[in-house]
């Protein structure tokens, strides 16, 4: 099983998204004194939020983190948080990237950027990475792998590693429909449904939290690093951007909005980001399933969760929908957002009837 694939890499630096290196350089050193020479500076492709850089020293193997340029909602690209949280959840939580440092000297960069040590690993996108092969057992194993990685997630003391106050307290699945919904009629465009029937719904069969954990809000394949040579082995989870104190199996379902099956129709089979098609990966029942016996949880309606998970990646493929529609980009990978976000309403629709859920 070992692989033979290379590890998860960068490319050229995107024109326009430019580091100033000898800055970056003189600042790193203040932190690291032991770092030799100068970084061979590449980009990471992926992420449409946060630029991401590899700083590849003689000696040491960094990434960076920054916003995009003239980014003004501070919120919404938070370095401090981002860096905070990581930091906190490490001495818990092995599998977060080891911080280097923070850096919010605008003279630097013009931003707040933070700096952390590189998890040399594999990462699994759409496929496995090129060269990997993993029978039925070992990709069963992996799958369940990344399972437990999120049990043990959820199952971190937020107040023993100083994260108490990462979250607004009990009423997490509330926030979420409220805000969701709200973002929703925002990003609304005509040829879209209206979901007014599923946010209906899901309004008024809001649980009251299971609990309050840390949760990371993103969890998907392409988000955790394999260890190369024993590659069903989960050594590196990453993009904190969105974690939170919050309700698990909020975070559950919005994992499972992503789970995509081989037998699935074809318009869910278009949405495949992760190989959860390969033979031996858990079906989305069977996750569920795994996950609430190792969590020794007993939720009243299961149906919310999935629903509420399909909801808000609708949302999130709306307000990228919208932005080409009124053509803030012209990205042609947009042009049929709206086509997914109908299939959505549909899918949510029918587990909501298929389930018999009041």
């Amino acid at each position: 099983m070992p692989s033979t694939s290379p590890t998860d890499s960068a490319g050229a630096v995107r024109p326009g998204e430019e580091l100033n290196v000898p800055a970056v350089d003189a600042w790193l050193k203040t932190q690291v004194p032991t770092l030799e020479g100068t970084p061979e500076v590449t980009q990471y492709s992926g992420g449409a939020s946060n630029w991401t850089y590899r700083l590849k020293y003689a000696n040491r193997d960094l990434i960076l983190r920054r916003p995009p340029a003239g980014t003004k909602a501070k919120s919404a690209h938070d370095m401090a948080r981002e860096y905070s949280v990581q930091k906190a959840l490490k001495p818990a939580y092995p599998a977060v990237p080891t911080m280097i440092g923070l850096c919010q000297d605008p003279a630097v960069l013009g931003s707040d950027f933070y700096v952390m040590e590189r998890i040399e690993g594999l990462i699994p996108r759409k496929h496995l990475p090129r060269g990997l092969t993993l029978d039925q057992p070992q990709t069963r194993q992996l799958c369940l792998n990344v399972i437990d990685k999120l049990v043990e997630l959820h199952s971190v003391d937020a107040a023993a590693v100083g994260l108490s106050s990462l979250g607004k307290g009990p009423g997490y699945p509330k926030r979420q429909i409220e805000g969701w919904s709200d973002r929703y009629e925002k990003a609304h465009t005509w040829n879209v449904l209206g979901f007014q029937y599923v946010r209906d719904w899901l309004k008024a069969n809001t649980p009251d939290d299971v609990a309050t954990c840390v949760i990371h809000n993103d969890w998907r394949f392409d988000n955790v690093v394999l260890d190369p040579g024993e590659p069903i082995r989960v050594i590196g989870v990453l993009d904190w951007e969105m974690a939170t104190l919050g309700d698990p199996l909020m975070d559950l379902g919005n994992a499972l909005a992503y789970w995509v099956h081989a037998d699935d129709n074809f318009f869910l089979r278009a949405t495949r980001r992760q190989p959860t098609h390969l033979p031996g990966m858990l079906r989305r029942e069977e996750v569920v399933e795994y996950y609430l016996d190792r969590m020794k949880l007993k939720p009243a309606n299961w149906t919310f969760y999935e629903v509420y998970g399909l909801f808000r990646l609708a949302v999130i493929a709306q307000q990228i929908y919208y932005r080409y529609h009124h053509k803030q980009t012209r990205n042609p990978a947009f042009k049929n957002f709206w086509v997914l976000v109908n299939y959505l309403g549909l899918r949510c629709n029918r587990l909501i009837r298929k389930k018999g859920a009041r």
